[in-house]
C-alpha cells in the first residue's frame, strides 16, 4: 500500500512539475501559430495555423545570416571541445604524474568563474591580437569555457568504469593512444553523447560573448539576431514567438536525435569516484 502511495505521489508531483515546464512552451506555440491581428498572447487556442508568420520571421530577421554563424561557431566549439576535452580526461582520469591533481583543478576554476567577470578583460585581450569582430572572438573563449566542463565530466567516466578493459587493452599492448581511441571511445559514447549536447546548448544559447566580441550584422547569432529583431518588432507577439521557435528548434532537434543516449549518459556518465 505504501509502496503503491509513494508511486502515485511520483507520478503526481512529475506531472505538476511537466506542466509548469510545458505551459509557456505551449503558450509560445500557440502564439507563433495564431493570426498576426489578433491579440492572441499564448493563453488561448490559436484560429488556425499561421505558416507564414515563420515565413516573416526568417526573412525579416535575416535569420539565415544568424543560423549560418551560429552553426559555424556551434560545430567548431563542439567539436574542438569535444577532442581536447577527451584527451585531458584520459590523462587526468587514467594516468599518475608529478602535478595531475593541482592541474586539474587548476582546470575546474573555468567551470567557477562567472562570464560576466571576465568578459571585458577578455575583450581587451582578443582586441589586442586583433580578433574582435570576428568567428575566432566567439570561437576561443567558448571552447575555453567547455573544455573545463567536459574535463571534469569524461575524466569522471574514465576513472570510474571500464578498469578491466584498460588493464586487458595494456595488457595486449595497447599503447595509450589505442586503448583510448579503440577501447574507451566507444564505451564511453553515451557520456560522450551528453557532453556533446550540453555543450551545443550551451553554445547556441551564448549571449553574451557575442553582443560585446561582435559587431558586424554577418557575424551575429541567433540569440543576438533575436534581440534586435525584438527590438525592431516589440508588438508583433506572433511574429516575436515565431522567431524564438526558429532559434530554439536546433537545440530541440539534436536532443531529440541524442535523447537516449544523451539520458543513458547522464545516468551513467558521471559517476562517483
Amino acid at each position: 500500500m505504501t509502496g503503491r502511495f509513494e508511486r502515485v505521489m511520483t507520478y503526481a508531483i512529475l506531472a505538476v512539475f511537466s506542466a509548469i515546464a510545458l505551459v509557456p512552451v505551449l503558450g509560445v506555440l500557440s502564439t507563433a501559430f495564431s493570426d498576426p491581428q489578433s491579440l492572441n498572447t499564448g493563453f488561448a487556442l490559436p484560429d488556425g495555423l499561421h505558416w507564414a508568420n515563420f515565413a516573416q520571421a526568417w526573412t525579416r530577421g535575416h535569420f539565415s545570416s544568424y543560423l549560418q554563424s551560429s552553426i559555424i561557431v556551434s560545430l567548431t566549439v563542439v567539436i574542438a571541445s569535444a577532442v581536447l576535452s577527451t584527451l585531458a580526461a584520459y590523462a587526468f582520469g587514467t594516468m599518475r604524474f608529478p602535478g595531475s591533481s593541482a592541474l586539474f583543478y587548476l582546470f575546474l576554476i573555468g567551470l567557477t568563474l562567472p562570464e560576466e567577470a571576465l568578459v571585458i578583460p577578455l575583450y581587451y585581450d582578443l582586441r589586442g591580437f586583433g580578433l574582435t569582430d570576428t568567428y575566432w572572438a566567439l570561437i576561443l573563449p567558448q571552447t575555453a569555457q567547455s573544455i573545463a566542463f567536459g574535463t571534469f565530466w569524461m575524466r569522471a567516466f574514465f576513472r570510474g568504469s571500464h578498469g578491466s578493459l584498460v588493464e586487458a587493452a595494456r595488457i595486449d599492448g595497447a599503447n595509450s593512444w589505442t586503448t583510448l581511441w579503440r577501447v574507451l571511445v566507444p564505451a564511453g559514447r553515451p557520456a560522450i553523447t551528453t557532453m556533446v549536447v550540453i555543450t551545443f546548448m550551451w553554445t547556441w544559447n551564448e549571449f553574451l560573448l557575442a553582443l560585446v566580441m561582435v559587431t558586424s550584422d554577418s557575424l551575429r547569432t541567433v540569440p543576438l539576431g533575436l534581440v534586435f529583431f525584438q527590438g525592431q518588432h516589440s508588438s508583433d507577439f506572433s511574429l516575436l514567438a515565431a522567431a524564438a521557435v526558429l532559434v530554439a528548434l536546433p537545440v530541440v532537434v539534436v536532443y531529440i536525435a541524442l535523447q537516449r543516449r544523451f539520458i543513458e549518459g547522464m545516468l551513467s556518465g558521471a559517476v562517483k569516484e
